[in-house]
């Protein structure tokens, strides 16, 4: 399969809001994407962004660290976003469902490096890093797809 790189220079909260936002008209059921970056690099507030513009609506987006999945619905599918900090063992993903809503939900997961080998092979890669005052979001995947991408940011 053939992967690109798109980089996105992210000023501010705002800009994070907005990548979300692009990303949540972008997205498929189905889709995986792989949310990495240190502790305080942003991962969650952009997952919150992105589920507040696919669903439309205000909505309380908690981050989660503690429940370690979270799911919404909408009228076009539903959105898992895990955090799997805290898990030690690729059993644990298992055990949460996690594997079997990659086909059927779009999942966006925190701290992607516990899925070990249950990262789907089409799944997209976002990594956030400082920049000056403000982050670099580096998203990787499948060429044909990001072209669509850059479409719409």
């Amino acid at each position: 399969m053939d992967r690109s790189e798109l980089c996105f220079d992210l000023v501010d909260a705002a800009a994070t809001e907005r990548l979300g936002s692009a990303l949540a008209d972008w997205l498929r059921i189905g889709d995986t994407l792989l949310l990495e970056g240190p502790i305080g690099a942003g991962k969650t507030h952009l997952a919150r962004s992105l589920i507040q513009a696919r669903l439309g609506r205000a909505e309380d987006v908690p981050s989660p660290t503690f429940t370690l999945v979270q799911t919404y619905e909408d009228e076009r599918g539903d959105i898992w976003h895990a955090d799997l900090y805290r898990l030690s063992q690729v059993d644990e993903v298992i055990e949460l469902g996690l594997d079997a809503a990659f086909d059927r939900a779009i999942c966006l997961v925190e701290w992607p490096d516990r899925l070990g080998d249950l990262a789907p092979d089409g799944a997209f890669q976002l990594t956030l890093s400082a920049k000056g005052d403000g982050r670099v979001a580096r998203l990787s995947g499948p060429t044909a797809r990001l072209k669509e991408l850059g479409r719409v940011c």
